[in-house]
């Protein structure tokens, strides 16, 4: 890992919230994901799974945590399954974690290899009267692929047909949900590293500059300053091909008198920070861009104020949908008519805005949470409006990360450019 070491009691304090939650006599297994092939012998980047991080800080591959806070032998009760570490292997793939090392990160005391495992988990089983197995459930997965994690499950259940089965996904969305003090610190960092990343790039673009050379410039800032990776695939986009979502090309030149809208975020600690921005390629924003971004702030400013504990995250995507309607009234995209009559879920705005107003981050850019019960303290949220006009071949998308307080929420990324007077003082040279 490039991040420096993360202190164990974030991870301890998380299995206590999970074991918490757990019903009695109980015991909860988590597996990492399985290293994916790519073509020949290669293999696609590892990515741990978020579970088994969230509760152990544990990113190598073949990793498990099984908690079991019922087991009558004390020392079982929480444990950590590694790979034993062997002279050829890492020979090939170096340094694997030590027992002594795994401790340290995680805080479990209890590490043993995944050559040992079947033994010592078919005699807690027996123990218990329920278990705890562990899917993706993350409402924006894709289904169509098959899954190790449910040929797990598949294979564990014919093994222990009698036991009672719990979706310990359930527990996760809820407590994952709801960042501590502790994470935040760790998202924070890698909101830093974005922060720097983005005024880089403010000094660098100019007319004549590929999309893929600013990418460049935001990778190597995320890197010198420890981020493990991107968060996800970087959206550089310039001109028209701005309307494009998840426009992933990033091979044109950026000319003048066009807006870039760039929407990137490091890795740290393995949690994502996820930022967007609009910006003017020579540095200065017309008075039809400056019209059209102060629009989309002040749908942004708008969310961030009635962003609290209390209404769901529909109830805030709608009355930011509303006031959307009335900032395209203003800028003359919409017309009176054309939102007499437009209805939840169905709004006027959404010929200009067509996508969702934000989601859940963390550990997973995409982190899982639901958005049809009450906000709550501790989490965190996206906000991030558009507007795409193809007439006017413009798309702009405004984002910062905000951590929800009592009565109100805290802006992660306070103090990077997000006015067009801030951002033209960026680009200054």
């Amino acid at each position: 890992m490039k991040y420096t070491a993360i202190d164990s009691q974030l991870y301890k304090q998380n299995r206590e919230r999970f074991i918490k939650k757990m019903k009695p006599n109980s015991i909860a297994i988590f597996q990492s994901n399985q290293i994916v092939p790519e073509n020949g012998d290669a293999i696609y980047p590892h990515k741990a799974n978020s579970d088994v991080v969230w509760l152990s800080g544990i990113v190598q591959e073949k990793s498990m945590v099984i908690l079991f806070p019922n087991n009558l032998d004390k020392n079982y009760r929480e444990v950590l399954v590694i790979l034993r570490p062997f002279e050829l292997l890492e020979k090939w793939e170096g340094h694997k974690l030590t027992k002594e090392e795994a401790t340290s990160i995680s805080g479990i005391k209890t590490v043993i290899y995944l050559d040992q495992v079947d033994s010592f988990l078919r005699a807690w089983v027996h123990h218990a009267e329920r278990v705890y197995l562990d899917t993706n459930e993350n409402d924006r997965m894709d289904t169509s692929l098959p899954r190790l994690d449910l040929y797990y499950v598949y294979e564990f259940k014919k093994q222990f047909p009698l036991h009672q089965y719990e979706r310990a996904s359930l527990l996760m969305k809820e407590l994952r949900a709801i960042k501590s003090k502790q994470e935040v610190a760790v998202l924070q960092k890698a909101i830093d590293i974005t922060h720097k990343a983005f005024l880089r790039v403010c000094q660098f673009i100019k007319p004549g500059v590929y999309e893929h050379e600013i990418e460049a410039e935001i990778i190597h800032e995320f890197l010198r300053n420890r981020a493990t990776r991107q968060a996800y695939g970087s959206i550089i986009a310039s001109g028209d091909r701005a309307r494009i979502l998840h426009y992933v090309e990033n091979n044109q030149e950026c000319k003048n008198g066009e807006l870039i809208l760039m929407d990137f975020g490091a890795e740290y600690g393995n949690y994502c920070a996820d930022l967007t921005r609009a910006i003017p390629v020579n540095g200065k924003f017309t008075k039809r861009q400056k019209e059209i971004y102060d629009a989309c702030l002040n749908v942004h400013k708008y969310t961030q104020k009635i962003l609290k504990p209390g209404k769901t995250w529909l109830e805030i995507s709608d009355s930011s949908e509303l006031e959307m309607n009335k900032q395209l009234l203003k800028i003359g995209l919409l017309k009176k008519e054309d939102i007499k009559n437009d209805e939840m879920g169905n709004r006027a705005c959404k010929k200009y805005f067509y996508h969702g107003l934000g989601h859940h981050l963390g550990i997973d850019v995409h982190d899982i949470g639901t958005r049809n019960t009450p906000i709550k303290e501790g989490m965190v949220f996206t906000i991030e409006p558009g507007i795409y006009i193809e007439e006017e071949a413009v798309g702009i998308r405004i984002e910062n990360n905000y951590w929800v307080t009592k009565t109100s929420c805290q802006d992660l990324f306070k103090g990077i450019p997000i006015t067009t007077e801030e951002i033209e003082k960026a680009m200054k040279k």
